[in-house]
């Protein structure tokens, strides 16, 4: 039977789908073919109107989660075609789907995408709702990436940090003798790249060039890292639910209160300082270990942010996790599509160390093709 899985993944980014077939007939594993689907724009204002409770959400949700399955559809026959394998020799799709709310809290975590579309237009076994499960088990549902960090990028004498900079900045650490940790650290694109839209009409601040010409403001970099989020101890996981526009406009007002309002530029600089302090501010508390630390996700691409970061934690070892032999845009599909592997052959795929879920557990459920 075959064993090559293809992931999915949209994050909070919400900059499209990246897809990855993945052969894991041996290992190391393979990977034969990748594709990108970019979300339109009207897609995008979709996913971010669903954030907020609002009107007539059961319609809005189903309706988008249609036309979600049909870009998860897209991304799958593109990856199909560069790996020049057809749906027959795919084994399943792992689907993460599109996040609208995480509230572990509340004992839920709601991804939509119609995972029976899906199967219907591919034509292949599709596996989604892979953290509804660890929830059930009192976890916060994420990351779930860590076990994979462990699976691929551990080392049996180096103390090592996988940081995944999307939308949401999250770390895994891997030292050897310890047990693995993982969870969110807070911002990591996301507002960014909601800021430089307001402001500019952009989806993202290209090589962090409008952040580098703004100068950080250490008093409201100061307010912003008093968000009690940032010394909660661990498990724990964030996302839109607290990091949104909102949440940052309430900062704004009242550090402008006090001190003036600040300029634009001013603004995303300080937010790429923050997403930077309070990535290394988790490495020293909770990975002081750390030797290396190896990055992934668009935050990779930023050499304003991979510099910031170098600045703030000197003496440790900062690559991309190509250095690891997989792209840091590959990273997170392939560990979804290792969860494929793992939901086919029933292992368990969340670690309680990092979850807070009461054990292990097999993650996700099956829409047969």
């Amino acid at each position: 039977m075959s064993e090559i899985y293809i992931g999915l993944m949209s994050g909070t980014s919400l900059d499209g789908v990246d897809a990855l077939v993945v052969d894991f007939a041996k290992q190391p594993m393979r990977v034969l073919g990748e594709a990108f689907v970019p979300y339109p724009a009207d897609v995008r204002e979709q996913v971010l109107t669903l954030q907020p409770v609002g009107h007539d959400e059961l319609a809005r949700s189903a309706l988008l989660g249609n036309t979600l399955a049909t870009l998860y559809a897209q991304a799958v026959q593109q990856a199909l075609q560069a790996s020049g394998l057809g749906a027959a020799d795919i084994r399943a799709v792992l689907c993460h789907g599109q996040t609208i709310r995480h509230a572990p809290q509340h004992g839920y975590t709601l991804q939509i995408g119609n995972h029976a579309l899906l199967a219907e237009l591919c034509g292949i076994d599709v596996i989604g709702d892979v953290r509804s499960r660890d929830v059930a088990a009192g976890g916060q549902g994420a990351p779930l990436v860590p076990a994979f960090h462990q699976a691929v990028f551990a080392s049996d004498s180096v103390s090592r940090v996988i940081l995944n900079i999307g939308g949401i900045a999250n770390l895994t650490r891997l030292s050897p003798g310890l047990p693995v940790i993982g969870f969110d650290t807070g911002p990591g694109n996301m507002l960014l790249d909601a800021w430089i839209r307001r402001h500019r009409g952009l989806d993202y601040d290209a090589g962090g060039a409008w952040a580098a010409s703004g100068q950080v403001q250490g008093m409201l970099l100061d307010r912003l890292l008093a968000e009690p989020y940032f010394a909660a101890n661990l498990p724990k996981s964030t996302g839109r639910d607290l990091f949104d526009l909102p949440w940052l406009d309430a900062q704004l007002a009242a550090h402008a209160r006090l001190h003036g309002p600040v300029h634009d530029a001013d603004v995303q600089a300080t937010l790429l300082a923050l997403t930077s302090h309070s990535i290394a501010a988790a490495v020293q508390r909770f990975a002081p270990c750390c030797r290396e630390l190896y990055v992934c996700g668009g935050g990779a691409q930023n050499p304003v942010l991979m510099a910031s970061l170098a600045a703030n934690l000197q003496g440790i070892y900062i690559e991309t996790t190509q250095a690891l032999g997989l792209g840091p845009q590959q990273v997170e599909a392939a560990a979804f599509a290792w969860l494929g592997w793992c939901f086919c052959h029933r292992h368990a795929a969340n670690l309680p160390e990092v979850t807070g879920a009461r054990g292990l557990r097999v993650l996700g459920a099956l829409y047969p093709r």
